[in-house]
């Protein structure tokens, strides 16, 4: 088991992380969060080098994925980069890059009834006016669950906030800040159940969020 100990915080710079091969030539991984060896809820970095194929494989309880480069992709189509796709319980795919990719993944942990398919290329989709100067784009939102980019202008000051069920977020540019500490570029944070902090940045900063799925995980 690796970080599923849900009421405790979590900070990975990946960066700092090594790249281990996965079960498939040419892809690797970097591994945040594990139930089982390959197996039962997971969080990872996942890359793929050119002309990598995965083999088919079902989603038993679901399956979340942001595009960060390349262009992703399976037999229902290319996922350039900034895609976000869920894939519900039960599904199958191949996947495969024929460039090359790198994505972030999450599979199994969806909510009983969560079954909606989910593609969405946050490149051509619209922002929404979020608190003070925040830009937010929701991509997904279930029973008190919701996940969303969130772009932060420079110099962007939030409120001091609770997570009720938790908060899990991925630095996807720039370098995002709160009293705790300064999470550049492709930093993996996951704040427990009733967590809180007071967030910022001073350059600007682009995240994916996830809120209120960590309640009873």
């Amino acid at each position: 088991m690796l970080n599923m100990d849900f009421t405790k915080a979590v900070i990975i710079n990946t960066h700092e992380m090594q790249w281990e091969p996965a079960p498939a030539a040419g892809v690797y991984r970097k591994k945040l969060e594990r139930e089982f060896p390959e197996s039962g809820r997971a969080t990872s970095l996942v890359r793929y080098e050119a002309g990598a194929v995965f083999p088919e494989h079902e989603h038993p309880l679901g399956e979340e994925i942001f595009v960060l480069d390349g262009v992703f992709s399976d037999e229902s189509g290319d996922y350039p980069a900034g895609t976000y796709l869920r894939h519900p319980a039960g599904s199958r795919h191949a996947p495969f890059s024929k460039e090359g990719c790198t994505i972030f993944v999450k599979v199994n942990h969806f909510r009983r009834g969560d079954n909606k398919v989910v593609s969405i290329n946050t490149k051509e989709s619209d922002w929404y006016q979020g608190y003070g100067n925040l830009r937010v784009m929701p991509l997904h939102e279930y029973e008190g669950e919701s996940t969303a980019l969130v772009n932060w202008p420079a110099n962007e000051v939030f409120v001091p906030h609770r997570h009720h069920g938790g908060e899990e977020i991925l630095v996807l540019s720039g370098v995002f800040m709160d009293e705790h500490g300064v999470y550049p570029g492709h930093t993996w944070l996951r704040s427990p159940h009733l967590s809180q902090h007071y967030p910022f940045v001073k350059e600007g900063a682009l995240i994916l969020v996830k809120v209120g799925h960590l309640h009873g995980a």
